[in-house]
């Protein structure tokens, strides 16, 4: 299988409503890897791979978030692919 990757920075109220958990949740239901981690400045980054249609339901999933998340942007670029073998919530 030939793996693709993305960055992604999602923007809204996307900090304190759990929404890296939900993240991590559906990367395991739509069989992607990679990480995710808050930053600084209230957004959520994430770097997402695997087979290119599962990365493309993962970054439309990422629209919807937990109950209390507000999604106001989903920022997309390609990214290296890091061979991630598992998805994992950073604290970096």
């Amino acid at each position: 299988m030939e793996r693709t990757a993305i960055s992604v920075t999602i923007e809204g109220q996307v900090q304190g409503v759990s929404y890296r958990a939900w993240t991590e949740d559906a990367a395991r239901r739509h069989g992607v890897a990679g990480w995710v981690r808050n930053l600084v400045d209230g957004r959520v980054e994430a770097h997402i791979e695997g087979a290119a249609d599962d990365v493309a339901a993962m970054e439309n999933a990422l629209w919807e978030g937990p109950r209390a998340a507000r999604v106001t942007a989903v920022h997309r670029q390609p990214a290296e692919v890091a061979n991630h073998r598992d998805f994992a919530v950073r604290y970096d």
